[in-house]
């Protein structure tokens, strides 16, 4: 029998604000032990007024460099999620599944626009 494991971004962060990418790792980290440990989880938005690409990243983009899409689209599922914030995870996802489908193109882009080719002269 899998176990249900009910994670709030608002317990975990402690406030309304979820901004910071340092916030969205401690998410990150119960999610993930959650999915290596087989459960069923449900994600609350409730009473999270502020939301940004940066704590989403870190909470949930990164998933899917370490766990399979398949995996993440079975274990997780989210709710309370204001209709903005749920347009602003999906670009999220799909951003995060580009890159790690494909990470050193993206990583090769990113030097190139900072002007750094690799080379250490």
């Amino acid at each position: 029998m899998e176990k249900q494991v009910n994670i709030s971004l608002f317990e975990v962060v402690g406030n309304p604000l979820c901004v910071a990418s340092d916030d969205g790792q401690k998410v990150y980290e119960r999610l993930a032990e959650a999915i290596r440990g087989g459960g069923n989880i449900t994600l609350s938005f409730k009473n999270i007024s502020t939301l940004t690409s940066a704590f989403l990243n870190a909470a949930i983009g990164q998933l899917y460099g370490n766990f399979s899409e398949e995996k993440i689209r079975t274990a997780l599922k989210v709710e309370d999620v204001a209709q903005d914030d749920l347009a602003l995870l999906n670009r999220v996802i799909k951003t995060a599944k580009e890159y790690f489908h494909d990470r050193g193109r993206f990583d090769q882009a990113y030097r190139e626009e900072l002007g750094d080719d690799g080379d250490d002269e």
